[in-house]
């Protein structure tokens, strides 16, 4: 199983390319399977979920060609099963995206219920009472979501709690759906609106996208298109942090500034420079150590759940207190016993992190636990004294493409190692 080593120390300085959205790309590719016409999707980042949900839609009968640049291909004129099975749906939650566009194109879809990173409690009741909402008969069953429909009736729905993979999932289940289908209480992330324009571009029919009340008219037949996924703006905040973090000046290329705007305005708090631009962003900390700041996790526009290990590790070396309160995930605090072996001074509260910067960590050996969480280890190592390790980062190889590269070409000493 791979590891990364890094030896800490090295002040980052350079540009760094942004890839495609990871949470973009995944609902797209599922939005595939809505169409009988070839649809091209652009600017898909290389990474294990992509890949999963690459051969997942392959196991349906769907045809993807990956072209030059990592643009795919999909054609999904001829599915011929509508199981997403155990096996593949167990790494990654978004495989259940396409319990949606299976069920309104084909009227039943037997999806298992799906894994991902284990940073808590994530049900798909929101979905299913979404799809029951318009004429759907959901079961769940030895494990699986089986849902059957002639054809779906538009819904007005108003969600529990905000969800963006249950938004995601009623948004390609209506676009079939007879009549108007009204989400309230939608989710607002890019990620949302980027799939609604997806919609919209194979010949959808969706208004409001962006705001916590999305309206969708549903059509009788879609076509193909060609797509391009916006940037990641979890990655490009996670290589913002990591100037901050080393004290470094980092310039983040081919990205959405207005995509991450509370997380730039905590990064001024930590005393960094942040000067943005159409499709850049750069931060220089000018060789200072960092301030504490106060984060509080809130879904968008509001501070991403998806940041808060990286600025976790950002205030275990920075100077005084920051207090990190997670609201999304009860269970994202996996990171914190491993930051510990590195000497970070860190008290946990019910859904608080109290943390005290130290001047200096040191190098552990540590384990990866989810996604986000490996991110934060791997930040924490670039200001760690001598050479840390971390294991399993097959959970990092999910979101982050070719994440050690890019590094390097910022200065940092990281390499993989078996």
């Amino acid at each position: 199983m791979d590891k990364l080593a890094i030896i800490g120390g090295n002040r980052l300085d350079g540009e760094v390319r942004i890839s495609g959205a990871k949470n973009a790309a995944l609902p797209i590719l599922a939005g595939a399977l809505l169409t009988g016409e070839p649809v091209t999707i652009s600017n898909v980042p290389h990474l294990m979920d992509v890949t999963t949900m690459i051969e997942l839609l392959g196991r349906m009968g769907a045809e993807a060609t990956v072209h030059e640049g990592m643009s795919l291909e999909v054609n999904a004129a001829r599915i011929n099963n509508c199981d997403a099975p155990y096996d593949l749906v167990r790494t990654m939650r978004a495989s259940i995206l396409v319990l949606g566009p299976l069920l309104t194109r084909f009227g039943h879809a037997n999806v298992s219920l799906p894994g991902g990173c284990a940073i808590g409690a994530r049900p798909v009741d929101l979905h299913v009472a979404g799809l029951r909402a318009m004429g759907a008969d959901v079961e769940i069953e030895d494990g699986y979501i089986r849902a059957r429909a002639e054809h779906l009736i538009g819904a007005h729905i108003v969600l529990d709690q905000v969800t963006v993979t249950g938004t995601e999932n009623l948004m390609m289940a209506a676009i079939l759906a007879a009549g108007e289908t009204i989400i309230e209480n939608a989710a607002r992330e890019p990620e949302v609106v980027d799939l609604a324009h997806f919609l919209n571009a194979i010949g959808g029919c969706v208004s409001g996208a962006g705001t916590n009340r999305i309206v969708i008219e549903g059509v009788e037949h879609l076509r193909g298109a060609e797509y391009e996924v916006l940037p990641d703006r979890i990655e490009t905040a996670t290589f913002l942090v990591a100037g901050a973090i080393t004290g470094g000046r980092v310039c983040a290329k081919r990205t959405r500034p207005g995509d991450i705007q509370a997380v730039l305005g905590k990064l001024r708090e930590t005393g960094a420079s942040v000067v943005t631009g159409p499709d850049w962003v750069e931060l220089d900390m000018q060789g200072r150590r960092p301030r504490a700041v106060d984060i509080s996790t809130a879904p968008y526009p509001g501070f991403p759940t998806d940041m808060q290990a990286q600025f976790s590790a950002l205030n275990a070396v920075a100077e005084g207190v920051g207090a990190v309160t997670e609201n999304v995930f009860e269970n994202r605090f996996m990171h914190v016993s491993e930051l510990q072996r590195m000497g970070a001074s860190i008290n946990l509260q019910s859904n608080t992190a109290i943390i005290q910067g130290v001047e200096q960590l040191t190098s552990a050996p540590v384990m990866a636990t989810d996604l986000r969480a490996s991110a934060g280890l791997v930040l924490a190592g670039l200001v760690a004294e001598g050479e840390t390790v971390i294991d399993r980062i097959y959970h990092i190889d999910r979101g982050y493409e070719c994440i050690e590269e890019k590094l390097q070409l910022l200065g940092a000493s990281i390499h993989r190692i078996v």
